[in-house]
């Protein structure tokens, strides 16, 4: 053992086994049960709870390490590389005392801003606890980023040089905190190496004192060193793919080993040659730190030496910098892949707990959480009524050498059971209360979801998951003797339903004099309703509404119950107004808009038969040339920037989805249907002294925009027909395909809640569009329900 290691070794050495970060009480979820001030991104704990893979990333590059601009695009740059190795990004920082493990745009935007964030630090482990009390910003050392990667239970963190031993160290002492702390962490470090300002050969020396796994990545055992492929010294180990890094990693912790492993990735073969440049400015920077003292001021030295490195070499050892940690970060978004699939391959249902909570505060409460009496809250602007309920899901596990098993054995087999809170209702209330709060927390008791639920362990559930969330629950309706709504799925091993039992019937007995009572304390803007209510309470309520001057919204839920709001709107039409519809907004898709329409025409209530239709079909006074302008419309492509025949608009006309929607607007102002791999129709109507005033009047057909604009001679009626292509998902990336619809309906009413009047204009109208279809992509991405990443939905 060297000089440095014996002297060196019994100081950094933990003192107890309390200090290591895998220990059985040092978990997030204990974390937050303490209160202790952590933010998880919400797509990174979704990541986390099903075992995708996560990679974690540093903030002093951000905040110490590069100048500004260059080092907000990095940062972007590297969690982009991140992601395009397939893997979500974690970088973790410190805003305002609170670590974040996942930084929001604006979050990243604020530590880059070092011109005008002067008092941003520089956290090590030795600075946490001061910097969170003290409520600073700050950016986490390979040290700090450690402990919290491990805390989170991420496996994989990439950055660009790891700390070491100082040059002079067996005199000063100075030996960086990142090399103790990968023997606390079980996390696998990706870098460059270590800074070519340090002293490398003692540095390989006291990893090994603290058995720390050194690995070099790559074709050759040589160990890099930062701005160079080769230091000259080995690596004791090697590996030259992903899927061996991750055996290693594995490994270690099927062993209960509480160290991580340094994976030392050389930087690209292009700026090679420049390293030797580099190298000798680095060696003119460490003398003159010598000589100016710079060297023997502990935390400071190493920005020091890394901004004298750059003035000397006039910025190229910045393109070098960028582009190893941009390397390190695909490196380690393929190990971080390669890990989340061995530990699906040995444990393929450790991903799936029986309950699933999608708030960031449900780790620390999932187990002891009880409803409780919310404090009194501001009146709500949207409330949603309709179903809650909690679905239950059995899956078979599969049985090896079998295409599909376990569908019809009649007894019980082994499988994995999941619950979750679901209902059509709640996830919409769940979408647009995600969506309002990432504009403003300000607007977190905006929505209400009134719902009825039993005095039973599921209506238990279900109010602890909405305060898991906080959205508010003092709208639940707790009914004595009932059962919650409870949906029972028993899928075979491939995911395909071979049976189930829905409970639903709780919702179908509610009192709309009850929902009325809620309705009064709150006098919302918008009142949403599902499908699934009785008749008669759906007709109480759109009566309450019209009297009130409150906008309404229909979900349709399904085919069957799409024709439930009919009698509701049969019982408004004779006191109706021809410029405002008994309904203001329906979202139905094209099966349940045609029996809708079928309905409307055929059923005893004979809607279309009625004197109100009749005048507003007058009133529209469409003509010849709006069926021209439809037929060419129905030419172009559905989708966007394509024009085959195979993927056009015809279905608008051969279908008759335009001639449906257009008879249907007497009884609902504004339709948006929902077209699936075809995009999103809007059709809506302005009429009276609105329509006279309205910006859609200044506006004309335009099929290249996939707009018709009917206007009638009068100048008070207008026409809208709107065609929105569909975001393109590749398959292999759609993970749930049950609830994009509700998070698209969930974002509409978020942007009418923040601007009533979205559909009056066309820009407005296209934002509403954009972002609900940006919503269901997310969902159709994440294994919940809804996505906790609506959450981040403002700054996408």
């Amino acid at each position: 053992m060297s000089f440095l290691q014996r002297r060196a070794a019994p100081l950094l050495r933990p003192a107890t086994s309390s200090l290591r970060c895998k220990r059985p009480n040092s978990s997030l979820a204990v974390a937050l049960k303490e209160h202790a001030p952590i933010d998880v991104h919400p797509e990174v704990e979704e990541a986390l709870a099903h075992g995708k893979p996560v990679v974690a990333l540093e903030t002093t590059i951000v905040t110490h390490g590069m100048p500004y601009p260059a080092n907000l695009e990095t940062a972007r740059s590297v969690e982009s590389n991140v992601r395009k190795a397939g893997a979500i990004p974690a970088t973790i920082g410190l805003i305002e005392g609170r670590v974040k493990i996942g930084l929001q745009p604006h979050e990243l935007e604020r530590l880059a801003d070092i011109r005008t964030n002067k008092g941003v630090v520089k956290l090590s482990r030795r600075d946490i606890g001061p910097a969170i009390a003290l409520r600073k910003d700050g950016g986490t050392t390979c040290s700090a980023t450690l402990i919290f990667a491990a805390l989170a239970g991420i496996k994989v963190f990439s950055t660009g040089g790891l700390g070491g031993v100082h040059r002079g160290a067996e005199i000063t002492m100075d030996v960086s905190a990142d090399l103790h702390e990968l023997t606390r962490c079980p996390v696998g470090l990706v870098s460059a190496g270590v800074k070519s300002i340090l002293d490398i050969g003692r540095t390989l020396e006291y990893l090994e004192t603290l058995g720390v796994p050194v690995i070099s990545y790559g074709p050759t055992d040589d160990f890099p060193a930062f701005y160079s492929r080769r230091s000259g010294f080995k690596s004791p180990w090697r590996v030259d793919h992903p899927d061996a890094a991750a055996r290693v990693l594995l490994t270690q912790k099927q062993l209960g080993m509480s160290n991580g492993a340094l994976f030392a990735v050389p930087i690209p073969e292009e700026y090679d040659a420049i390293g030797q440049v580099l190298q000798r400015a680095v060696e003119q920077a460490v003398r003159e730190s010598e000589a100016n003292g710079i060297s023997r001021r502990g935390k400071e030295a190493t920005p020091w030496l890394l901004g004298r490195v750059g003035e000397l070499t006039a910025g190229k050892s910045l393109a070098s910098n960028i582009a190893l940690i941009e390397n390190t970060a695909l490196v380690g978004g393929q190990i971080a892949v390669a890990y989340s699939q061995l530990s699906k391959e040995r444990h393929p249902n450790t991903s799936h707990p029986h309950v699933v909570h999608t708030g960031a505060t449900s780790l620390s409460t999932a187990a002891t959480a009880e409803p409780v009496e919310q404090m009194e809250l501001p009146p709500a602007k949207l409330v949603i009524v309709g179903s809650a309920a909690v679905d239950v899901t059995a899956r078979a596990d599969p049985i090896p050498g079998v295409a599909r098993a376990n569908s019809n054995l009649h007894t019980t087999t082994p499988g994995v059971v999941t619950l979750t809170a679901g209902g059509v209702g709640r996830n919409v209330a769940e979408a647009a209360h995600r969506i309002l709060t990432s504009y403003s927390k300000d607007l977190s008791s905006t929505t209400a979801l009134v719902s009825p639920i039993g005095e039973d362990p599921f209506g238990q559930l279900l109010v602890s998951e909405t305060n898991q969330i906080g959205l508010r629950a003092d709208g639940f309706i707790r009914i004595p003797n009932a059962r919650t709504a409870v949906c029972n799925m028993v899928l075979d091993s491939t995911g395909g339903l071979t049976g189930g039992v829905a409970d639903m019937d709780i919702i179908r007995t509610l009192d709309a004099a009850k929902i009325i009572d809620v309705l009064e304390k709150h006098q919302p803007t918008i009142l949403a309703l599902d499908a699934n209510m009785s008749h008669e309470a759906l007709k109480s309520l759109i009566v309450y509404a019209n009297k009130r001057n409150i906008q309404t919204f229909f979900e349709p839920t399904s085919v069957p119950k799409s024709t439930a709001i009919f009698p509701a709107v049969a019982a408004a039409l004779d006191g109706a107004d021809i410029s405002r519809a008994p309904i203001t907004f329906a979202t139905p898709n094209v099966l349940e808009l045609a029996h809708m329409y079928q309905e409307a025409c055929a059923s005893p209530l004979e809607l279309t038969a009625h004197k109100y239709w009749w005048q507003v079909v007058n009133d529209m006074a469409l003509g010849s040339e709006f069926r021209m302008e439809l037929d060419q419309l129905a030419r172009r492509s559905a989708f966007e920037g394509e024009d085959t025949p195979a993927g056009s608009l015809s279905f608008l006309v051969d279908n008759g989805i335009a001639q449906m929607a257009i008879n249907l607007l007497p009884f609902f102002q504004h339709l948006i249907i929902k077209c699936g791999e075809r995009g999103l129709v809007t059709a809506f109507r302005v009429s009276g002294d609105q329509a006279e005033t309205s910006v859609w009047a200044t506006h004309s057909t335009n099929v290249h925009a996939r707009q018709i604009v009917a206007r009638s001679k009068s100048g008070r009626s207008v026409v809208v027909l709107k065609h929105y292509p569909p975001v393109q998902v590749p398959e292999d990336k759609i993970i749930n395909v049950t609830g994009a619809g509700d998070s698209l309906v969930g974002s509409i009413l978020a942007t009418l809640c923040r601007s009533p009047a979205s559909f009056e204009d066309p820009a407005t109208l296209d934002q509403l569009v954009a972002q609900a279809q940006l919503a269901a992509v997310y969902t159709l991405q994440s294994e919940h329900a809804v996505s906790p990443r609506l959450s981040t939905l403002a700054d996408a």
